[in-house]
């Protein structure tokens, strides 16, 4: 259910990312210039704004922004026929360990105020660039159709791999009796 619920199985095209990705900063935009609309006017009316006034709806947009955009980044990865739980989870720990890096040499951060090296924005700029441009693999387990072999050349026909589907011995070992381990 975590699969569909963050976009685990989920695929989403290269347009489609990228318009719902514009859509995505459209509305964090609105959502942010809300909050802010709001704290002016709850200032400008003689009231006192204080931190934990203005805490709530910031972490908010900023969560709402978050799982969208982890939502987008996995089901366009699943599209291109990565495995979202091995990349997303390799991308957060090199961020992690590139801000720890930039945080104990400062000389090798990018500026004084970033907490990322060189080598992090280069992963990140290759990154998201393969996630706008990068084309979509094929749809489930199975390869696309390649075509026969047959000697001088194509003939025009399509073939599937003939290697049998992994499920299938496990069919037959259930429907022989094996199932859960017990025995007769």
């Amino acid at each position: 259910m975590l699969g569909y619920l963050f976009g685990f199985n989920a695929r989403i095209g290269r347009l489609q990312y990228f318009l719902a990705s514009i859509a995505l900063a459209v509305v964090a935009t609105l959502m942010c210039m809300g909050a802010a609309s709001q704290a002016y006017r709850t200032v400008r009316y003689g009231g006192a704004l204080t931190v934990e006034q203005l805490g709530w709806p910031v972490l908010v947009i900023a969560g709402i922004f978050a799982v969208a955009t982890f939502m987008l980044y996995c089901m366009r990865i699943r599209d291109i026929g990565w495995d979202p739980v091995v990349v997303v989870v390799g991308w957060i720990a090199f961020t992690i360990i590139d801000g720890l890096i930039a945080s104990k040499f400062p000389a090798w951060a990018i500026g004084t105020r970033h907490q990322a090296t060189a080598v992090g924005a280069f992963v990140n700029l290759g990154l998201t660039l393969a996630l706008l441009f990068w084309p979509s693999g094929y749809a489930g387990d199975e390869p696309p159709a390649r075509p026969r072999d047959t000697g001088g050349g194509s003939d025009g026909f399509f073939s599937r791999n003939g290697a049998p589907a992994a499920p299938t011995s496990r069919i037959a070992r259930v429907a022989n009796g094996e199932f859960g381990g017990r025995g007769k």
